[in-house]
Formats: structure tokens, sequence, C-alpha cells
């Protein structure tokens, strides 16, 4: 298989599995709502990034905006990229890491671009209805990343003779995520641990 037929594989299937769970969480859940699935390690908990990453803003809609044109743009560059390596005929590795970080990238992207004008307004008692009569949520280029895997590894208590934080609890790992961010994430340790030599 030509190395431009796995990008194309590879982005497809992972922007697929991450639509999809995120079509169905959005439409079959309310926000915060959360779903055991492997003891108290692994659940299902949806919840809106209206934002940057793990939930900051960033400057209101104009920066909201900003931010999403930003992410089109670095889009367009890794896949330029990832052109540009082909017919340099780079490592399959090389452009299989790429390709797995360009596909989270576009997961997200799909979410903020569209997201808004497709989904009514999820909330903390009823679930969001696709294509609402009254119309989306939010404009183009307005909507929230659906994040929804969450993995708290270990939970515990801070010791107490600890300065300011002695006594509370914490757990390790708490952010909430989606396959997208997964790709990304994975894509980038791939490149980092296996494909050194070639940067």
């Amino acid at each position: 298989m030509k190395k431009q037929h796995w990008v194309v594989l590879i982005v497809l299937a992972i922007l697929f599995v991450d639509q999809l769970t995120k079509i169905l969480v959005k439409t079959n859940m309310h926000l915060e709502e959360r779903i055991p699935l492997i003891a108290d390690r692994v659940y299902i908990y949806f919840v809106e990034n209206p934002g940057f990453a793990f939930g900051m803003k960033f400057g209101g809609t104009v920066g909201k905006i900003i931010l999403t044109l930003f992410r089109l743009l670095a889009s367009t560059l890794i896949a330029l990229y990832i052109r540009s390596l082909i017919k340099k005929n780079a490592p399959l590795g090389v452009i299989i890491g790429l390709s797995v970080i360009l596909a989270g990238a576009l997961g997200n992207i799909i979410d903020s671009m569209f997201y808004g004008i497709l989904f009514g307004e999820s909330t903390y008692s009823t679930v969001a209805q696709f294509l609402p009569e009254g119309g989306g949520y939010a404009a183009f280029l307005q909507g929230h990343v659906v994040d929804m895997i969450h993995c708290p590894i270990w939970r515990g208590t801070f010791p107490t003779w600890l300065p300011f934080k002695g006594g509370e609890s914490f757990t390790f790992f708490s952010p909430i995520f989606n396959v997208a961010d997964a790709a990304i994430t994975v894509g980038v340790f791939y490149l980092l641990l296996f494909q050194r030599k070639f940067f």
C-alpha cells in the first residue's frame, strides 16, 4: 500500500471513531453524566471544552475564533509537511506518526467549527438534539469540543505536613479527554520514542 493511502486510511479511521463517540455521548448523555466502565479506573464522563486545552478559555468569542483558525492553519501545515515527506520517501513510521497527530487535530477542529450549528445545547438535565428547530447553540467556529474519557489512575490525600495542600484529597491524572486528544498524544510520543533519528 502506498504511503499516501496509509495517511488517508489512518486519518479517516481515527476521525470516524472520534466523531462517532462524540456524537453518541452528546446525543445520549447530559453534561457531567458519568458511566463507569472499568471499576474506579475508567469512566465515560461527558464534559464540553469551550476553549483551549483542559478547559482553559482564550479571549472570549474572538479568542475562540482565532484559536479555531490557528488549529486549521496548524493542521494544514502538518498535512503539507506529510505530503513533502512522502515525496522525499521518508520512512513509513514517520508518516504514520504525523498522520495520527493530524487526525487528532482535525477531530477537535470539526467540533469547534460545526458542533455549535449542528447541535442544541447540552445541559445538566437534558441531552443535545441534532439539528434542533431553533438552530444550534453557537455560531460557526464557536462550537465546544466534546470530552468523555476519564481515567483517574490514583486517588489519595496529600500528607498533613505538606504546606498549603496538607490533608487535601487529590487525583493523579484527572484530565478528561477524547479520542482525538489521545491520538495527538500517542502520535507525539510515538515520534519521540521511535522516530527520533529521523528528526
